[in-house]
């Protein structure tokens, strides 16, 4: 059963994330769902505060989400100290990129992130925009040496073979990446990516695991259990998954302290039985992207 609230929960299976000294539950709070709103305060505070209870202690959110670093500001306090707090920033310049943080810092009423990531690289021109003289990039060198951040991460969902790229050219410590049974129908290619990126000693965290709550909502629906089963047994260290309400936290979390490790027979199971969504489950891809001749 899921935890009901206020009650104490069981803890989380810990992983660590790569190479870094740092231990976080195997799932995360992703900064969509209720927190990429605006105006939604008592609701966010409560997924936030879920979240807190069941032990999840990595917690995801970006410029570009709404109010998801205000909200995370308002909630947190003293519990800051005891969580793993990230953020994007989706400007591809450094003076921008470097105001961007700033602000971010602000919102969330805190002196430095645990994590600050380039956020949805998606072409070779913008990976030679930010790796230039003035690029990102050398806002995100600049941030860590200054102590505004540990650790400097890349994320993206729309080419793999730019993100290959990308993590071969510049050094960050993590990278955040698209895992569900779509891309496993369709070749995994983020699957190969991100066992890259383990190997070069990066932290490697799975998005997108529900497909946006599409996953939920088709006719007859896989388990949760089996959702999470399927992404945790990817090259990944952690996934995370935004939250509506404070159930599907709770959900989420139960999920993820009854993993099972999935064969690559039940992988290409579900995989299969979900092949007639694939398109949907990929709705992050570039438009016109052709599921069907990968």
């Amino acid at each position: 059963m899921s935890t009901e609230p206020g009650a104490m929960a069981q803890p989380l299976p810990q992983r660590r994330l790569g190479a870094l000294p740092v231990e976080v539950g195997a799932i995360g709070l992703g900064g969509e769902g209720i927190l990429r709103t605006f105006g939604y305060d008592a609701q966010a505070a409560d997924v936030i505060n879920a979240a807190l209870d069941e032990g999840i202690t990595y917690f995801d959110s970006a410029r570009a989400y709404a109010g998801s670093e205000q909200y995370y500001g308002a909630t947190l306090g003293a519990r800051r100290d005891h969580i793993f707090l990230t953020s994007k920033a989706h400007d591809r310049c450094r003076h921008g990129a470097r105001a961007m943080l700033d602000q971010s810092l602000a919102n969330m009423r805190i002196s430095h992130l645990d994590l600050w990531q380039l956020h949805d690289l998606r072409t070779f021109d913008e990976l030679e925009e930010i790796s230039a003289p003035g690029g990102a990039y050398e806002a995100f060198e600049e941030a860590k040496r200054a102590g505004k951040t540990r650790y400097i991460g890349l994320t993206g969902h729309y080419d793999t073979d730019v993100l290959s790229a990308a993590i071969e050219r510049l050094r960050f410590d993590s990278l955040l990446i698209p895992i569900n049974p779509g891309e496993g129908r369709i070749g995994g290619g983020f699957c190969h990516v991100g066992a890259k990126a383990m190997d070069l000693g990066m932290a490697v965290i799975g998005m997108k695991v529900l497909a946006r709550g599409l996953l939920t909502q088709i006719e007859d629906p896989p388990a949760i259990q089996e959702l999470i089963d399927y992404s945790l047994s990817q090259p990944v260290h952690i996934i995370i998954v935004g939250c509506e309400t404070p159930e599907q936290v709770r959900a989420n979390a139960h999920a993820a302290r009854n993993f099972a490790p999935m064969s690559d027979e039940r992988k290409f199971a579900l995989e299969r039985r979900l092949e007639p969504h694939v398109a949907d489950m990929l709705y992050y891809r570039p438009q016109g992207f052709d599921a069907a001749s990968t």
